[in-house]
Order: structure tokens, then sequence, then C-alpha cells
């Protein structure tokens, strides 16, 4: 049986565009691997300042959906204090206070609790950045 916490991190490529990745199957993997049918919490989180968390429908047009609207609030400009990196590079890192870089989600018999269209994303504004590491945490 694992122990009652046990940490594992994913070394993510996002590439060179803005992008809303998939972790629901890696974290999924994970839980099968330390959970053994327990109960707990999973605790994903993203150790940089310029990406983010969601849980949201993926692959229906949502996740265009909100680069979109992120494109909208955070515009790709030069209004952003923080100047250092590709243009508009200062919204990247407003991004966190909209995506926060973390979600804590109920695992039950060592299997995500997820609603019916809920998948775990990370979500990376940061063209500069193509390597992202996500840890996932359980604590059952």
């Amino acid at each position: 049986m694992s122990d009652a916490f046990t940490t594992h991190v994913l070394n993510i490529t996002t590439g060179s565009s803005e992008t809303v990745t998939d972790l629901t199957g890696d974290c999924e993997e994970f839980l099968r691997r330390h959970a053994a049918g327990r109960d707990g919490l999973l605790n994903v989180f993203v150790p940089h300042a310029t990406a983010g968390v969601a849980v949201m429908e993926t692959g229906a047009g949502s996740d265009d959906d909100l680069l979109a609207a992120l494109h909208t609030l955070l515009p790709a400009d030069d209004r952003w204090q923080h100047r250092h990196g590709s243009p508009g590079h200062g919204r990247d890192h407003v991004l966190p206070a909209l995506v926060p870089p973390h979600a804590t989600l109920p695992v039950v018999g060592g299997r995500l609790a997820l609603g019916t269209w809920q998948s775990v994303c990370l979500v990376d504004t940061n063209k500069d950045n193509p390597n992202r590491q996500v840890r996932l945490s359980f604590l059952g």
C-alpha cells in the first residue's frame, strides 16, 4: 500500500503556442499507482508564474473558447508593466490570478471524482517557455 502522502512531477512540453493540455489521463495513471483504491485528495500544482490549472470540458471547443476569453481579458499588447520576453508577455504573469496554478480534487475509491464532462487541464499562454512541470500529490 502507498504512503498516506505521495507526489510525482510530470514534465510537459507545451510548445510555442498558447495551449490547454488535458492532464486527466496523467492524473488517473498517477492515482492507479498511488491511491490503491483509497479515498483522499489529489492536488495538481504548476510551479510556474505564467501557467494555471483549470477543471473544464475539453474537445468540444471549450479549450479554444478559454484561450479566446483570455485574449479578450488579457490582450498580448504593450499595456503591461512587466515587459521582458515576447510582446505582451506581462499578461502571462497575470494569468494565474484568473486561472490559479493549482486545483484540489476529490478521489473516491482511488479514482478522480470528476463530473461527466470535466477534465483537468494545464493552461499555458506563455510562448517563451515550452517546458512545464506539474506536481501531482495524493493525500489519502
